[in-house]
């Protein structure tokens, strides 16, 4: 485990959410916000994010051995329990700040983290709903999803159906081909307005409810689209029981088997606002 963290730019300071950023993101379920880290920042915790990801990532197939989803972007979680500076990251106060801001509550917790790391030639990510996975009652959920390097459409930018966080889980669909038809016919039928950013610098993120819906196109350049995520939930979500075997393995993993009915708030599951 790396413990080296005094050279690593300090996070704790609280970002700022403006009220008109707010409403915009709960009409539309999704938002950019720019310089949520600045260049600096940025290119300090590229590496380590970086450095970790190769050295956890278990994914050695080639990519024609792989499945949609495996081509979709190489995932490697839960990086702040194994990698201190990488901890000092996902945990910052700046980022728990703004996410809490955005849903309006007061309080959040880490549901997990993941590098999403989509490589040269890696495939779409099909529509989908985040929360799908989740065995919690809340929708106060979002992610923040973050580019290290400078990315534009080309490297697969992130691209959601405005609006359509507010009818829960839509299909019982996991990420897949299946799901890519299933919500490809209910975006267009539904008419929710479908937007991407042109491009993002590193540092910049953008925030989406658990319930957007939302994919990615290929990568078709030739440099690996590094990004990293971090999932927060209100801090008074409670657990509800597996509704199949994803959430299943979600209770699991990442709610350590608690009670359900109690708190979702195991060890893996910080209170960090």
């Amino acid at each position: 485990m790396h413990t080296a963290t005094s050279t690593l730019p300090d996070l704790n300071n609280e970002g700022v959410i403006t009220p008109a950023q707010a409403e915009a993101f709960r009409k539309d379920g999704h938002i950019l916000i720019s310089n949520v880290l600045d260049p600096g920042e940025a290119a300090a915790y590229r590496n380590v994010i970086g450095d970790a990801a190769n050295r956890y990532n278990t994914e050695k197939r080639k990519m024609e051995d792989r499945d949609t989803y495996g081509k979709a972007f190489l995932q490697i979680m839960n990086l702040w329990r194994v990698d201190e500076q990488v901890k000092k990251f996902v945990l910052a106060r700046r980022f728990a700040k703004m996410a809490a801001d955005l849903m309006g509550v007061q309080n959040v917790r880490i549901y997990h983290d993941q590098a999403l790391f989509k490589e040269p030639g890696g495939g779409p990510t099909p529509w989908h709903q985040d929360q799908y996975y989740w065995p919690i009652d809340t929708h106060n959920t979002i992610t923040m999803w973050m580019p290290l390097v400078d990315i534009d459409v080309d490297m697969g930018m992130l691209t959601f159906a405005s609006g359509s966080h507010k009818n829960g889980v839509v299909f019982d669909y996991e990420i897949s081909d299946e799901s890519e038809g299933a919500f490809n016919q209910y975006v267009s039928e539904r008419q929710f307005p479908v937007t991407r950013a042109s491009t993002m610098n590193a540092g910049d993120a953008t925030w989406h409810y658990g319930y957007t819906i939302h994919s990615a196109p290929g990568n078709h350049s030739s440099r690996m689209r590094e990004v990293m995520t971090v999932i927060y939930m209100a801090d008074n979500a409670k657990i509800t029981a597996p509704k199949h075997k994803w959430q299943r393995n979600d209770h699991a993993t990442w709610l350590m088997d608690l009670p359900v009915g109690g708190p979702a708030a195991s060890e893996l599951n910080p209170l960090v606002l």
